[in-house]
């Protein structure tokens, strides 16, 4: 009898047990519904959120231009997703419209006409995506004493500091290190521009800005706003020369300065020697049309302030001889003193 009723017992409590678990299935997929009607997409939630293409990062103020490429989407009716390029008449082949105006207008601004004119004829209330796959229409190209010199894209407004940030920054070893200067080139000139301190126009296209004041200094008056098709010309620091009788002769690198000093170009090579003439030392000098000029320089007088301590441009070469005569003079008292403890210590042996 007692087996009987803990049978019983054990049929009911799993017989409840089911039912509940059918019940929770049941409700399962109803709770599933309701949160995917909460997280679905939005109008143009693809346009709206930033992307990375050509070298820049999307935003929602970026103007659509020529040979961009675009992937325009209607929710719920797939029918009408396509991807399309912006012809060079600034227009768009869109299903059922015909070409449609897309270059000089933001996504949003596209959105809005495309859901108009959808609405209008075909569609009630469309809800419309646009997606920027690839940006071609706003080139810039950076060259020069940076990271990455290359062809970027400005996907929205950018400033001087922003693009070189955009090519991986300034070059920072050996002869990739930045000069003083960069150059900014634009079609159609620098009219509506108001130069400041540390800028010059050096032509109706080109502007000169001082590079060290601008990263440096951080002065906001030469972070320039830049504009598609600008090219800059990050200048490469000089590298001088220094032969001869030193302790490190070779090239070195001049970093932000235009000139360098015999003095400062001398204690970069280590110093001269104990053999060099200092009296003899020369600065050779290339000329821009191939001529060559040298410059005396006695170390000696440099070294003490009584000599003109001359001022090095890129490329010169200091060549500091070596006095020969002194050199051998000094060979032969070695050579003494080594024959001399020699036959000291073969006596001493023998």
């Amino acid at each position: 009898m007692r087996v009987l009723r803990r049978c019983v017992a054990w049929g009911c409590f799993l017989l409840l047990f089911m039912t509940a678990l059918l019940q929770a299935q049941d409700i399962q997929p109803q709770d599933q519904e309701g949160q995917t009607g909460e997280v679905q997409p939005q109008q143009g939630t693809e346009a709206d959120t930033p992307t990375t293409g050509g070298g820049g990062t999307f935003g929602a103020d970026y103007v659509i231009g020529p040979e961009d490429i675009l992937t325009l989407s209607v929710m719920n009716v797939p029918e009408l997703t396509e991807t399309v390029r912006v012809e060079n008449d600034g227009t768009i082949p869109v299903r059922l419209l015909g070409h449609v105006k897309a270059a000089g207008l933001t996504t949003l601004q596209l959105r809005t006409d495309l859901e108009k004119q959808w609405g209008e004829t075909y569609l009630e209330d469309p809800k419309v995506s646009v997606f920027i796959r690839e940006f071609h229409a706003q080139p810039i190209s950076l060259i020069g004493s940076v990271a990455k010199p290359g062809l970027y894209q400005l996907t929205g407004p950018r400033t001087l500091i922003e693009v070189i940030s955009m090519a991986g920054g300034l070059g920072t070893r050996g002869a990739n290190q930045p000069g003083r200067y960069l150059y900014v080139t634009r079609k159609g000139g620098f009219d509506d521009l108001q130069l400041a301190e540390g800028m010059e126009q050096t032509a109706p296209d080109q502007i000169e800005i001082d590079l060290k004041e601008l990263v440096q200094n951080r002065d906001p008056a030469l972070n320039i706003k830049m504009k598609p098709f600008d090219i800059v010309s990050v200048s490469k620091a000089g590298i001088i020369y220094v032969i001869g009788a030193v302790g490190k002769p070779g090239g070195f690198v001049m970093e932000d300065r235009e000139r360098v000093s015999v003095l400062q170009a001398l204690s970069m090579a280590g110093g001269a020697t104990a053999f060099a003439k200092k009296s003899g030392a020369r600065i050779v000098r290339q000329g821009e049309n191939g001529s060559r000029q040298e410059i005396p320089v006695d170390l000696g007088k440099v070294v003490k302030g009584t000599g003109e301590d001359v001022e090095m441009a890129a490329n010169d070469i200091l060549i500091v001889p070596d006095n020969t005569r002194k050199y051998w003079g000094m060979r032969g008292i070695d050579l003494a003193i080594s024959t001399v403890t020699a036959a000291a210590i073969y006596g001493n042996i023998f």
